[in-house]
């Protein structure tokens, strides 16, 4: 708003001022009254640009990360830390609670018995970066007896941090539907905020009065963990005290909590290639691309009534890998026409064939 208010155009105006007043006096760079005036435009102009700055930062569409998290919580909208990932570990024999394992660069500690051999553990660094290796854990201390450790699954994803934008469309999206006592947006608010949780779908008396089905995705927009789901149960409304107000739940909503699917899609595909490449040399590229667009597909299924896998789409991204000079007649299991999926369903990647 003040951007073309300049030192220049702030000491032209001063001037013109004296010379109004007296057209005899000189007002030429060098002269006394030049010389007086010019230290205090350079203070004026540093005082535009900070009322600038703070007419930026006083409303949510352009304020900076830190005073846009000030806006927020005025509306009681917090900023998601970032969490850390819960893995299952699995051991030849039974280790102690609170042992540490590392794998790579990350260290792991042991929070929690599955079963037999089989471990809770929650990487000891937030963030996203807990959800990726797998593989042999070396453990920090001694245990006797130990002769194999394995990190397998994702139980809970990590998240990062909130990006900035993200919380400023929440912050937006909080004028238009107001969470309050088990209504939708209440329930969207309160299950999207929990650690792992990327997603969720309320569906309200699903099988009859004060039924509420919840249905999420993980963090990573792929088919939550039955631990994700038991966590999420737990701190909404536990099945051993169904309805009665012991969780998030008000009292006398009986919530069942589930998962999204998965639904392989078998992709049939008609590719030219460019001299010397063949299926062979771009089948990693293009089962890349396709990975790339079902995850945005997932990423949005929230806001979706149904994810549609549009042919279009699939086409458009794989004539930009290398080595692809064109690609027709895509078929979507079986069919020559989109492939639009259950109001519960995510795609993933089946059977890819290429003629």
């Amino acid at each position: 708003m003040f951007e073309s208010i300049t030192f220049e155009t702030i000491l032209q105006r001063m001037l013109d001022r004296v010379t109004a007043a007296n057209p005899n006096i000189d007002t030429r760079e060098g002269s006394l009254i030049y010389t007086a005036l010019a230290p205090a435009a350079v203070e004026l102009q540093n005082m535009y640009i900070q009322l600038d700055t703070i007419l930026n930062e006083t409303f949510a569409d352009t304020a900076s990360r830190e005073y846009l998290i000030k806006r927020a919580a005025e509306r009681g909208i917090n900023v998601k830390k970032a969490t850390k990932a819960i893995r299952k570990g699995e051991f030849n024999i039974d280790v102690p609670i609170g042992s540490r394992f590392s794998l790579n660069l990350l260290n792991y500690t042991v929070i929690e018995k599955i079963s037999n051999g089989v471990f809770k553990l929650e990487c000891e660094t937030a963030g996203s970066v807990g959800n990726g290796d797998s593989g042999t854990l070396l453990p920090i201390q001694f245990i006797n007896g130990l002769t194999s450790a394995e990190l397998t699954d994702v139980l809970i994803p990590g998240e990062d941090e909130e990006d900035t934008e993200a919380l400023r469309q929440r912050y937006f999206n909080s004028f238009s539907s107001q969470a309050f006592g088990g209504n939708i947006a209440d329930y969207k608010q309160k299950v999207g905020s929990m650690a792992g949780v990327g997603g969720v779908k309320v569906y309200p008396a699903w099988n009859g009065g004060g039924t509420v089905k919840l249905v999420i995705i993980d963090s990573t927009h792929s088919v939550p963990s039955s631990t994700l789901i038991d966590a999420v149960q737990t701190a909404i409304d536990p099945t051993v005290n169904a309805g009665q107000g012991v969780g998030l739940a008000p009292i006398g909503h009986v919530v069942t909590v589930t998962g999204v699917a998965a639904t392989p899609v078998d992709i049939e595909l008609n590719i030219t290639y460019q001299s010397g490449w063949n299926w062979v040399t771009v089948q990693s590229a293009v089962h890349g691309a396709i990975d790339a667009y079902f995850k945005e597909l997932s990423a949005t299924w929230q806001d979706q009534d149904s994810v549609v896998v549009r042919i279009s789409q699939l086409e458009n991204r794989l004539l930009d890998v290398p080595g692809i000079v064109d690609v027709m007649e895509t078929k979507l299991n079986g069919s020559a026409t989109n492939l639009v999926l259950g109001a519960d369903e995510i795609p993933i990647r089946g059977t890819v064939v290429a003629s």
